[in-house]
């Protein structure tokens, strides 16, 4: 989960799960393999995702804070709460607040509202918020009016998603979308 995190940053799932189905394939889809492959070899099986030179460095320097951390687990990140692990990731390079959410959320399993593009395009449409406020007010509006409960937020997200994807699409498809009334 983490991985894909990093890998869908500017791209789209579909070249992520290649990009990772690769990783499969060669057994290096673990902090252990990535630490140990230079970075051409991970960069070579990341391409898929796109931007992957990039994308291999961030895939090493998160690897290799969750070696020097956490000693390379994930559930010893898990035992952590959820804002010392936020802060801690937002300081590895190339990972930001939505990436350190989506690594909150579905790798590790606490409840943190992953705002996206999808999500701000939504509510920005609707009135709800101006899309160019930040991405903390974005997250604070769903904090602060749902319970903070993981399934809820991941459900909510993907619904957001959804509704992006088929309706809201940067050309605008309004009629029969399921907030047309809003």
């Amino acid at each position: 989960m983490a991985v894909g995190a990093i890998l869908t940053q500017n791209t789209n799932w579909g070249n992520v799960e290649r990009a990772i189905e690769n990783l499969k394939r060669q057994k290096a889809l673990s902090a252990k393999a990535i630490h140990g492959m230079t970075h051409s070899q991970l960069a070579s099986l990341i391409r898929p995702a796109g931007y992957f030179n990039i994308k291999a460095k961030r895939l090493k320097a998160f690897v290799e804070f969750l070696i020097s951390r956490y000693r390379g687990s994930m559930k010893r990140m898990a035992g952590e709460e959820e804002l010392a692990v936020r802060v801690r990731l937002l300081a590895v390079h190339g990972i930001g607040p939505e990436t350190a959410d989506s690594i909150i959320l579905y790798a590790l399993g606490h409840p943190v509202f992953v705002i996206d593009a999808y999500t701000k395009r939504v509510l920005s449409r609707h009135g709800i918020m101006e899309r160019n406020c930040s991405y903390d007010r974005f997250q604070e509006l769903f904090h602060s009016s749902l319970r903070r409960d993981k399934r809820l937020f991941n459900e909510y997200h993907a619904l957001l998603v959804r509704v992006a994807k088929e309706f809201c699409n940067t050309k605008p498809r309004c009629g029969g979308c399921p907030l047309e009334g809003l």
